[in-house]
């Protein structure tokens, strides 16, 4: 899933959720008219949100943040249970919506395990955009604003890690870059090494420190005040 048959383009499946019908129709009609992406289902709250990731397997979930019966931030984290991630033969990525700028919900699901979040009133551009940003796995937002969003989640960071300790020096130089929002273009001009070592030390970082992408990254810099 996720992938195209003998190796051809990828297709990434989408599922939407939110309460609106109308608001679910439209972003449809929108994710549908994208090449290379189709909507697989849709949900009105997030318990359908939680069972439906587990039925169809989507790409990416197009979460809202306020819903009746499950709110997003709760199925985000409930998506992201370690349990359920271990069962799925490949990863799903959220992006939450919300009608907030740097809306404190927003953070949370991001703590939880979400890619960033968006504005309801966002352009179908900046959606198409999004949704190949995390499917790729990046953050939906400039580092800046994710460190805007997340600086009040961690006003008492919590001790490093005995994980971070056992990162070698040139992948705690990766792990600073990758916190700073650097691509791994930029970082391997930064470190003297070419991309694709860069992408090594990526993932030696992530499976070290039990991390799912670069977004999660972000997040544990911050939490432990690495960043």
């Amino acid at each position: 899933m996720g992938a195209g048959a003998a190796g051809g383009p990828v297709t990434i499946r989408v599922l939407l959720v939110d309460d609106q019908d109308l608001f679910r129709e439209g972003v449809s009609v929108i994710v549908d008219a994208q090449e290379g992406m189709e909507v697989v289902g849709s949900a009105g709250d997030g318990l359908e949100a939680v069972r439906l990731v587990e039925e169809l397997a989507p790409d990416v979930v197009l979460m809202d943040i306020r819903m009746p019966e499950m709110d997003g931030v709760e199925a985000t984290r409930q998506i992201f249970l370690p349990e359920r991630v271990a069962r799925r033969p490949v990863p799903v990525r959220v992006i939450v919506l919300t009608t907030f700028n740097l809306d404190d919900r927003a953070a949370t699901a991001i703590r939880h395990g979400a890619s960033g979040f968006l504005l309801k009133d966002t352009t179908p551009v900046l959606l198409r955009d999004a949704i190949r940003t995390v499917h790729a796995g990046n953050a939906v937002l400039a580092p800046a604003d994710l460190s805007t969003l997340l600086e009040g989640q961690f006003r008492e960071q919590t001790p490093t890690p005995a994980a971070f300790l056992g990162l070698t020096d040139k992948e705690r130089e990766v792990f600073a870059a990758v916190a700073r929002g650097l691509s791994n273009t930029e970082i391997a001009a930064l470190v003297f090494a070419g991309e694709s070592t860069v992408k090594t030390h990526v993932g030696s970082i992530l499976r070290k420190l039990g991390l799912r992408d670069r977004v999660q990254i972000v997040v544990f810099a911050h939490e432990h005040a690495l960043s």
